[in-house]
């Protein structure tokens, strides 16, 4: 099932994201982690995808036996940051040969190392041959913030209306703790004519360590109420557990209450997390108490 239906269902939908391993010895862990999620039977899963393709064929394996043997609609990333447009082709056949109809366009962060291929310079690009390359619903991402390398929130905003100009179906935002943030985005996105559904992605924070690394990477806004979390509960970690689960769903309440309906967790191949967000939510989203 194509994303850009469910979303078109004018209903609360929860979806989850898993990462591939980087090694083979893991694969068996990240998805038996993946199978345990989907059997929470979310709206959607994402897989994501390492830049250059790194995680290609864990990508398109994860995604196929998700959306398969446990037919959860999956949604796979493809970055193409250092890839070539063949090697995009190759990726894109197989994901059409193996059921997959989703695919989520993304630059892809850029090597250290530098580039290792040029046929691709922004998002807005890939999405445009995703587009010719068969009937795929195509994501983006979006940013609230704005983009780290974007020169303000304007020109972020342009880069945005190009995907969809491109044929983006839908974008998934990075991750926010404030939900203020994403509620000036989206009017501002809206008056600039951007009127594909925009899905909220929610981080719930359970270590003092990731809400660490979290800043380093986007240098987001951390609002003081969530700093007073860490700030008291960051020795403790299964109280930080509970802290940021719950943080996260009472965003997620917020965000629903306030007409947000997509919901995409950020849930780190944690199915305890994941079951802990959706038990929290069980009724908010109509699904009665989890079994």
């Amino acid at each position: 099932m194509k994303i850009r239906d469910i979303l078109g269902q004018n209903r609360p939908t929860l979806s989850f994201e898993v990462f591939p391993p980087k090694t083979e010895d893991k694969y068996e862990t990240v998805e038996a982690a993946a199978k345990q999620i989907a059997q929470l039977s979310p709206d959607f899963m994402s897989v994501t995808y390492g830049a250059g393709g790194g995680t290609s064929r864990y990508t398109v394996d994860i995604a196929a036996a998700l959306n398969n043997e446990y037919h959860v609609p999956t949604l796979a990333h493809l970055t193409c940051v250092s890839s070539t447009r063949q090697h995009v082709a190759c990726v894109l056949k197989e994901l059409k040969d193996r059921g997959i109809e989703n695919v989520l366009a993304l630059r892809g962060d850029i090597p250290k190392e530098g580039r290792t291929a040029h046929d691709y310079r922004y998002a807005s690009q890939l999405i445009n041959e995703i587009k010719q390359s068969g009937d795929f619903c195509i994501g983006a991402a979006c940013y609230p913030e704005g983009h780290v390398e974007s020169a303000n929130k304007a020109e972020d905003i342009t880069y945005l209306k190009e995907k969809v100009e491109a044929g983006c179906d839908f974008v998934t935002t990075q991750m926010f703790f404030d939900n203020n943030i994403l509620y000036n985005y989206l009017y501002r996105i809206r008056e600039r004519g951007i009127t594909v559904p925009v899905v909220a992605g929610i981080m719930p924070v359970t270590s003092a360590l990731q809400i660490k690394r979290i800043c380093q990477m986007s240098g987001t806004y951390l609002p003081s109420r969530f700093k007073a979390i860490v700030d008291r509960f960051g020795d403790n970690p299964a109280a930080m557990k509970q802290a940021g689960i719950a943080y996260a769903a009472e965003q997620i309440i917020d965000l629903i209450a306030n007409g947000v309906n997509g919901i995409h967790v950020y849930s780190m191949n944690k199915p305890d997390v994941a079951e802990r967000i959706q038990e929290s939510l069980s009724e908010i989203l109509g699904r009665g108490t989890i079994e």
